[in-house]
């Protein structure tokens, strides 16, 4: 596989995968280059209060696709239990209109970003940004869709379209699938797994699946086996987003987290 500086959540018919890929350039010349450097360089600059007093997190959607509410909700409650910002987190919701050209290539999400992004890390208050996507990646095959991904350092899409799509013919679904997806691409944000190779546990890295965790409880875990409409029932049986396990949470806290 190769790996490009970007993390992504797919979706298998026979199986839920977290994929990995990466790439690591940025402009030397942009003007905005706290927020164009590699994934997982930025960890501590999220989790601690050391550089950074404050952290704005910018989610942008289409009409079309909005989030649930619920998802937000807890998505809000899991950063706000992990990061060390005396100065507060600021939530701040846009909406844009339908991007063209679906389905996207991540330099498309790139490009998307760039156009529409209008919070940047400035001072002492970090900017995060968070784009769900009215179209689905131009990955997906007849096999696999995916469902988000972390790219840039402070950068993640989910594939908004795609979510509603899969949990069309069960809808409580999705508010699980959806916080779950970000919460779990945050988490790459984050620095997890071992994405930096700078974790004090790198023992629970997954050797089979790069830069996810290994235990199978685990929210960073990469897979959440299950076959067709199968899958959507485990989901729906949880009724709860996977939580860190007791590793990634260690990791996270010697980052600077809570």
């Amino acid at each position: 596989m190769r790996y490009f500086g970007t993390i992504s959540l797919i979706i298998f018919l026979t199986m839920m995968v977290h994929s990995c890929s990466s790439d690591d350039t940025t402009t030397p010349s942009d003007p905005n280059i706290e927020n164009n450097r590699p994934l997982g360089t930025s960890a501590s600059d999220i989790l601690s209060s050391d550089d950074f007093n404050s952290l704005t997190i910018e989610l942008v959607y289409t009409n079309s696709f909005r989030p649930e509410a619920s998802s937000i909700l807890g998505f809000k409650n899991f950063i706000q239990g992990l990061v060390n910002k005396p100065g507060g987190v600021q939530f701040i919701e846009r909406v844009i209109a339908d991007q063209g050209g679906a389905p996207f290539s991540i330099e498309e999400i790139r490009s998307i970003e760039d156009a529409n992004r209008s919070v940047y890390t400035e001072g002492d208050n970090l900017a995060v940004y968070v784009f769900f996507s009215n179209g689905a990646s131009e990955s997906d095959t007849n096999n696999s869709v995916t469902l988000g991904t972390a790219y840039r350092n402070t950068s993640i899409v989910i594939y908004q379209k795609t979510l509603e799509f899969i949990t069309q013919t069960e809808p409580e679904v999705l508010p699980i699938l959806e916080q779950t997806t970000l919460n779990h691409e945050m988490g790459h944000l984050m620095g997890l797994v071992n994405i930096q190779n700078d974790d004090i546990h790198q023992v629970h890295e997954d050797p089979d699946s790069n830069k996810h965790c290994v235990h199978e409880d685990c929210l960073m875990y990469y897979d959440a086996t299950g076959v067709g409409r199968q899958m959507l029932s485990k989901w729906t049986q949880l009724r709860a987003v996977p939580q860190l396990e007791i590793q990634c949470l260690q990791d996270l806290q010697a980052k600077g987290a809570l």
